[in-house]
């Protein structure tokens, strides 16, 4: 599991919104579409991780509104919360990915776009971790290629911190 750096860029902010001045999509009609081909909840690594805790026995909550972030997977009772972070838009192997966004087209908005994700991700934990919950993130790619190395440590801190799940041999299969 990794664990998302705490540096994050400093972006101009005028009030409470952030303003990308001089920064803009490539037309209205694209930002539309990539807003919309981009799923907020639900997405293939997220059904993955839940579908293997579910099959370990861990219930849970999910995409729990009433806490900052919206966090993938809850487990209240113990105060842990999921992250599945995108590679792209949460911004894995920055400086690198930075370098790259910074070649292509209309590198200024990307750059801009992904560093304030990272910001509010940042943000987003401390307000978490201020409120008693433990949180973890972990990236796509990383559940998507070694689910195993993901969820052991998952489930080795829910059994530390004594949430409930049913022993592996009463599990209806």
């Amino acid at each position: 599991m990794l664990a998302m750096s705490l540096r994050r860029p400093q972006l101009q902010r005028e009030s409470r919104a952030i303003r990308y001045q001089g920064r803009q999509p490539a037309s209205e009609e694209s930002s539309a579409a990539a807003r919309g081909a981009s799923k907020k909840s639900d997405t293939r690594c997220e059904v993955a991780l839940r579908q293997l805790l579910w099959r370990a026995g861990c219930r849970f909550r999910k995409n729990d509104s009433s806490l900052p972030g919206k966090p993938d997977v809850v487990f209240p009772r113990v105060r842990i919360v999921l992250f599945c972070d995108g590679d792209f838009w949460h911004g894995r192997d920055w400086e690198e990915r930075k370098q790259k966004l910074g070649r292509g087209t209309n590198s200024d908005y990307w750059v801009a776009k992904i560093g304030r994700n990272r910001e509010q991700d940042s943000r987003h934990t401390r307000e978490l971790l201020a409120a008693g919950w433990t949180v973890l993130r972990v990236w796509e790619t990383d559940v998507m290629n070694r689910p195993a190395s993901i969820v052991a440590p998952i489930l080795a801190l829910l059994d530390e911190r004594g949430h409930r799940r049913p022993p592996a041999t009463s599990r209806p299969r």
